[in-house]
């Protein structure tokens, strides 16, 4: 059986390859660099004000891991290794001087054999390059377009530029028997009425020896279901068999997420139980396919292509996407805890997601995320390393891309949760000039074809059809996202925002009080994303919109509070009509769902590390399976417009609805008044019910807040309720039901 031996690491940096560290402090693995420096010299947090400027020269320099290994007594059979799942950048591995490994990349795994190269005292070195920089680029994410390095971390509008070095995965040593298993993976088909899966084991074994291979299926109560004995003389066993009837995984909303327990065990022919692996298996299909209508649609001569397929198909059931795009949990990979993924998880499980799309300039995550999608019924869009740049295909960078992909493929196309492949973010655009016959994105699409060809590849997002943006809740013509979404008609939203301000309290904690009030360019606001992010310098704060609706705040609580209500109802508004665009739309997925160090301002629903924001409560309302809905024309109104609400039944799960009754309401300062009913059919199953549109004269309001209340007679969980500005005052109209028309 094989025994980690966790090491004691140092390390310290030079400015030249050749020379060795003067200093060296006690470091964490995993971690990273900039971290362990910090820690051992006491600096203030890199989240706080501008401190991370503090940190901009250890991109730069050369850092050398060490640590001492003490051979141990290893019996008859066993065998030494060093194991590491990831160093951040490129790197070499020296044992005692001499050098046993070279790698450029991040996301590939090794295995070092130090049974034969061990003195009595040993010293283990990694010595990590600086930050990969392509010449004559401009400072920003385009230094990092011919490495597979992570290009957010060179600056974007929600990470500062701030680049992570370091071991950033387990890194250990592991005593184990001479005979041992490498890889153990299950793969399966299921028959076209999911009723049989044909199950294939590989098992790949350290050498050629006789040996005996147990393996055992358990379902999710424990049960062993199926199971094999068989005695090998090999070391690449192929086991077959079949599983009668599965239960199938299911996305979140859809069912249950099972999962069965596939357990290899490996025995010496005296019975001795030499190595086990244990995996989860969630069997289901998945597909991409076209939108229902869509080959129907007539298309004018001279004909155009139809637009590719965007529609998950789940199981055979076509499933509308709802959820986000996940970022870096933490500017340093290194960092993010098994219990952070687990966290943030959970909480888009919360909110009524299914799918979280991990964003090609961000990072491919640590085991503990899939496991938790796999658990939780989350599908993961899974994109590579590419993100808003040409990625030109030199010779040494499709090298590095070739193994690193194959990697990630690897390594996670066992996760059920996994539904698809992706080339990375924006590439078909103008800011990066690739296309369909760039050789970076042609090699990635030859990799999951021939290492996981059941899963649907996308060259990039957004491709034909698809949309990213806006990220605004007021756009540069004067209108609003209440405005602009009904009018647009795309086959998925893949990214859209609505900037807002964080909570008044979680400011404090990293803007100086001293420039708290009022928020300005320059300094900690700017350092942290309020101003000149993105596009202009109000981005993303936007005071000049907030003020727009809610006039000029006397304080930073009253901004704060005012920010959020736009970003809460905006999101609502976009993640509304995307649904009732279905089937033509078949995803809507905000930008962004978490962020990776602390922003005063974005487009996020998480505050780092897990806090969530208002508008997070918004979406998850908005995200509900079946709810009560409302097309609304604009976010601001005045007396006498004719408010002109279209009711809607949305139904994204395969129940049929029964009939029932909504009762809408208009609620201004604390009083509510019922202002129509509608009497609804049934409602099939993953459908939508389009109601009638009421027609209102707005009366004197004794509130500038009004709110539109739509309750569901004996069925609370499908109420819904949207705020709305609303200029005049005085008393709310007694007749105001009298206004239908």
């Amino acid at each position: 059986m094989s025994k980690k031996l966790q090491l004691s690491w140092n390390v310290g940096y030079s400015k030249s390859i050749e020379s060795k560290p003067e200093i060296v402090v006690p470091a964490t693995v995993p971690g990273a660099v900039q971290l362990d420096w910090a820690k051992a010299h006491s600096w203030p947090s890199h989240c706080f004000g501008e401190n991370y400027k503090m940190y901009s020269w250890m991109e730069d320099v050369y850092w050398t891991y060490s640590a001492n290994i003490s051979a141990p007594p290893l019996s008859q059979g066993e065998k030494l290794f060093f194991v590491c799942k990831g160093i951040d950048y490129s790197y070499s591995v020296k044992l005692n001087g001499e050098t046993l490994y070279e790698w450029e990349g991040m996301f590939t795994a090794y295995k070092i054999d130090l049974s034969e190269k061990l003195n009595e005292t040993n010293l283990l070195e990694i010595t990590i390059l600086p930050a990969p920089k392509r010449e004559g680029a401009e400072i920003g994410r385009s230094q990092a377009d011919q490495s597979c390095k992570l290009p957010c971390s060179y600056g974007w509008d929600w990470h500062p530029r701030l680049i992570p070095l370091g071991i950033w995965e387990e890194a250990y040593v592991e005593k184990c028997n001479e005979m041992h298993i490498c890889e153990a993976e299950l793969s399966y088909s299921l028959d076209e009425k999911l009723e049989n899966a044909e199950i294939h084991i590989g098992i790949m074994l350290s050498k050629l020896r006789a040996a005996i291979v147990k393996w055992r299926l358990r379902d999710k109560d424990g049960i062993c279901v199926n199971e094999q004995e068989l005695a090998v003389n090999a070391d690449f066993v192929l086991l077959e068999s079949v599983l009668k009837n599965p239960m199938l995984w299911w996305p979140n909303g859809h069912g249950e997420a099972v999962l069965y327990t596939s357990t290899v065990e490996l025995y010496s022919l005296d019975g001795d139980l030499l190595d086990f692996n244990e995996s989860k298996v969630g069997f289901r299909t998945v597909a991409l396919v076209m939108y229902d209508g869509a080959w129907e649609e007539e298309l004018p001569f001279p004909r155009p292509c139809n637009e590719p397929p965007i529609t998950l198909e789940v199981n055979g059931r076509k499933i509308f996407a709802k959820g986000s795009n996940w970022l870096c949990p933490d500017i340093f990979p290194g960092v993010v805890s098994d219990e952070t993924n687990w966290t943030l998880v959970e909480l888009a499980k919360n909110a009524n997601m299914n799918l979280l799309r991990i964003w090609g300039g961000a990072i491919s995550n640590k085991d503990s995320f899939f496991e938790a999608c796999n658990e939780m019924g989350i599908m993961i869009w899974q994109e590579f390393p590419l993100a808003c740049n040409n990625y030109i295909g030199t010779e040494q960078y499709l090298e590095v891309l070739d193994a690193e992909s194959k990697s990630i493929i690897k390594r996670l196309r066992q996760h059920p949760s996994i539904a698809m492949w992706c080339g990375g973010n924006e590439l078909f655009n103008s800011w990066s000039g690739m296309t369909e016959q760039s050789l970076a994105l042609r090699l990635l699409n030859r990799n999951c074809y021939d290492l996981d060809p059941s899963r649907p590849f996308l060259m990039t997002s957004p491709i034909m059809g698809m949309a990213h943006g806006s990220y605004v809740f007021r756009y540069e013509n004067g209108e609003d996202v209440f405005q602009v979404m009904p009018k647009v008609r795309y086959t998925a939203y893949t990214e859209f925002g609505c900037a807002g301000p964080s909570p008044l309290e979680y400011l404090k904690t990293f803007i100086p009080k001293d420039e708290l009030f009022p928020p300005k360019p320059g300094g900690s606001w700017e350092v942290h994303h309020a101003f000149n992010a993105w596009n202009n310098i109000h981005t993303w704060l936007d005071i000049p919109t907030i003020e727009y609706y809610f006039g000029s705040a006397d304080t930073l609580d009253e901004l704060v509070q005012h920010g959020e209500l736009m970003q809460s109802e905006g999101y609502k508004c976009i993640y509304e009509e995307s649904r009732r665009q279905k089937p033509r739309c078949s995803m809507a997925l905000n930008w962004c769902f978490n962020e990776p160090w602390p922003t005063a301002a974005g487009n996020s629903l998480i505050n780092w590390p897990n806090l969530a924001k208002p508008a997070y409560y918004a979406v998850a309302k908005s995200c509900r399976p079946f709810l009560a809905s409302a097309r609304i024309a604009k976010f601001k109104w005045a007396e006498g417009d004719i408010f002109d609400p279209e009711l809607w039944i949305l139904n994204d799960s395969y129940n049929k609805l029964p009939g029932g009754v909504m009762k809408v309401l208009l609620g201004t300062g604390g009083n509510r008044q019922e202002i129509f009913e509608w009497k609804y059919p049934v409602i099939s199953a993953n459908a939508n019910l389009r109601g009638p549109t009421i027609r209102f004269i707005l009366p004197k309001l004794n509130s500038r807040i009004m709110t539109l209340i739509l309750m569901i007679e004996n069925c609370p969980e499908m109420d819904s309720e949207y705020t709305l500005l609303i200029s005049g005052s005085e008393d709310i109209c007694p007749t105001a039901g009298s206004g239908l028309f």
